[in-house]
């Protein structure tokens, strides 16, 4: 697999400086045209066509779309427990771009945020009052509501985002394929993604990317303008809803502008930080006890029906609840996890598969469930004990005022509110500047360097789409759009997952054939060897060794492979990053690669523990001489060794690469 993301595309430089694949960027921006339009100037007669497309869908399909969603839960836990789960999304060597809190946080405003804020109170409670079988507003229906959330909202969600960016991580950080949706593809159509049929998948992404978050903003700004309403008397209207998606934007524009680790990364964290405010403080207002106890209780029954639920069709006995919920979801996620997949891929380089799947699923998923069982079982107790039958009235006719009515009933609920409203508003900044940052990768070939104004103009895009359509009444076409192309999408995922199980499987045989002890040389002094070992070289020791021993070896082993008419080439870097590298060039097999690399580490010194190795002054670092294949470091020193041990270490390396071969073909 050969590719960079930093290469160009052909034609890549655009007006205004923007640095863009046309083949992407031309197409889908007069698609979003075509469609807004459409949608724009007969709302009704496209929202018509849109819902018989839904409808056929739900009709025919329904047992695909669940079917789909158990193969993907499958494949990632399987991808995780299996041996695959220690490969890296990245060079064996590599180490996570981002600290566990800001990974976490960014993961959780993109994936579910604002959701949660949407549906928190109202989902609970709709399931609650008409449940899909069974009466409704009973202490049977209380229950069951809990764990018919928790289903929508939990580990299968999480696991369509996740295998989506796992797919791209792989492939981008692994294999040095453009991080964009075409590459996800690569065991499917090859080399291809570089041509058509891949600018057509980044083409496809976008507009499902651009069309999900346009809907969601449209619609979601209602439940700011009525938090507006309640807390200020802001009327409701659609002139301060556009004004309130301009002020938005107007933030997101900011905040892409400013990059994902100063703008993105801090907002999201802040917003983990009120998240928890509210989370607490909703738990306290309520009745705590049972708000636990139920939480806890529906968990159990989600773990337990986990498998009968995900296969619950309804077949003797149907109901449209299984269209308009379960079956609108799975497309709803899918349609959603090009861009999501995408962003947690930009920030999940150097974390292994399992820890990628378990902390992509785990982490985000149990706090979304805890989030609707505190938000969900309060309100329901409202309802069924308390006898607040008002709320479900108003939740049954207006969701996006669920949750502020629903804080009428709590002490403090001005503040609650204060806080939900900030929320809301800085979840959809989040949402909207990473769907910015996605939106620009796409089309720019997977670079996220671009011109600010480039990132900004994806933003305003946006802006746009929800505006038009949100005084022209065409976002619940654009949405029905946007989660009908997830059949599509679905057909082509599977593919991409049998592929990418293929690549696993020849990236774990690879790395077990080369997985050997360095070679220990038959010939040097032993003595000298030890030496080195408990020495801790300056940068120029290794500089040298690299210059005159390492650099001559591998020289004079390319000569050898040439003179049996083997394809090699050393390349070397003796400057900025120090390193000695040879490869030998297979064809259309994959090639050889053995490298030697001068890298820092701290000094055995308490008081350095937790700090950067850029950060610390020259006397507390020491160098060395590490090797690299094409999979990356393999975690041992050569400094010190003499020309003859290093040609035997570069042998039993290759020798252990043509045996990988072999065993492939």
């Amino acid at each position: 697999m050969k590719g960079s993301t930093d290469e160009k595309g052909p034609g890549s430089e655009g007006a205004l400086g923007f640095s863009i694949d046309r083949g992407v960027f031309l197409p889908s921006t007069a698609i979003l045209l075509l469609m807004v339009l459409g949608a724009a100037i007969a709302p009704d007669a496209s929202n018509a066509l849109l819902q018989k497309v839904q409808a056929g869908i739900v009709t025919y399909a329904s047992w695909y779309y669940v079917l789909v969603v158990a193969v993907v839960l499958l494949s990632i836990l399987i991808f995780s427990f299996s041996r695959f789960g220690d490969i890296k999304l990245g060079p064996d060597h590599s180490e996570p771009d981002y600290g566990a809190i800001s990974w976490f946080a960014m993961l959780f405003a993109a994936g579910m945020g604002i959701g949660l804020m949407f549906f928190g109170v109202a989902e609970p409670v709709m399931h609650f009052l008409q449940p899909p079988h069974g009466e409704g507003s009973s202490v049977e229906a209380a229950g069951h509501a809990m764990t018919l959330t928790y289903f929508h909202w939990g580990l299968h969600a999480w696991a369509i985002y996740a295998i989506v960016a796992l797919l791209l991580a792989y492939f981008s950080y692994r294999h040095g394929l453009p991080l964009t949706v075409r590459s996800a593809f690569y065991p499917l159509i090859g080399e291809r993604i570089y041509g058509p049929a891949g600018a057509a998948i980044d083409v496809f992404a976008i507009v499902c990317t651009a069309c999900g978050i346009a809907t969601s903003l449209g619609f979601g700004v209602l439940q700011i303008n009525a938090g507006l309403a309640y807390l200020f008397d802001i009327p409701v209207s659609p002139g301060v809803q556009v004004m309130l998606i301009v002020g938005t934007m107007i933030l997101a524009s900011i905040s892409v502008a400013m990059g994902l680790n100063a703008g993105i990364k801090r907002l999201s964290e802040l917003n983990i930080a009120l998240s928890i405010l509210l989370l607490i403080g909703v738990l306290i207002a309520g009745p705590t006890i049972l708000i636990l106890g139920a939480t806890l209780e529906s968990l159990g029954i989600y773990v337990s029906e986990l498998i009968s639920k995900t296969f619950t069709l309804y077949a003797y006995d149907p109901t449209d609840w299984l269209g308009g919920w379960t079956i609108f979801y799975w497309g709803w996620w899918l349609s959603w996890s090009p861009f999501v997949g995408l962003f947690i891929a930009r920030i999940s380089r150097g974390r292994t598969i399992r820890e990628f799947t378990l902390g992509a699923m785990l982490v985000p998923c149990g706090f979304t469930l805890l989030w609707m069982g505190v938000f969900g079982n309060s309100a329901i107790d409202l309802i069924l004990n308390e006898g607040a039958k008002e709320l479900g009235e108003a939740v049954a006719a207006n969701q996006a005022v669920a949750l502020f009515r629903f804080l009428e009933y709590l002490p403090f609920s001005t503040f609650l509110s204060a806080v939900s409203l900030a929320m809301i508003v800085v979840f959809f900044v989040t949402s909207a500047d990473s769907g910015a940052l996605v939106l620009n990768m796409l089309s720019a070939n997977g670079r996220d360097d671009t011109p600010v104004l480039q990132r900004v103009f994806w933003a305003a895009v946006i802006a746009a789409i929800a505006s038009v359509l949100l005084i022209a009444g065409g976002l619940s076409s654009l949405q029905t759009a946007a989660i009908a192309s997830a059949l599509p999408f679905s057909l082509a995922l599977l593919g991409a997952i049998w592929g990418f199980s293929k690549a696993l499987s020849l990236d774990a045989s690879q790395r077990s054939a080369q997985s050997v002890s360095p070679a220990s040389g038959a010939d040097g002094d032993w003595r000298s060897r030890l030496s080195n070992l408990l020495e801790f070289p300056e940068d120029r020791s290794v500089r040298k060794f690299l210059k005159e021993s390492v650099a001559p070896t591998l020289r004079e082993f390319s000569e050898e492979l040439k003179s049996h008419e083997v394809d090699a080439r050393v390349t070397e870097e003796l400057r900025d990053k120090p390193c000695v590298r040879m490869e030998v060039l297979n064809g259309g097999e994959i090639d050889f690669v053995y490298e030697v690399r001068s890298r820092a580490h701290a000094m055995p010194d308490e008081r350095l523990a937790g700090e950067a190795i850029s950060s610390m002054a020259e006397g507390d670092r020491y160098y060395r001489a590490e090797v690299h294949l094409a999979q990356g470091g393999q975690d041992y020193c050569i400094m010190g060794w003499t020309r003859e041990q290093i040609a035997h270490d570069v042998l039993s390396q290759y020798e252990n690469h043509l045996h990988f071969l072999t065993t492939m073909r």
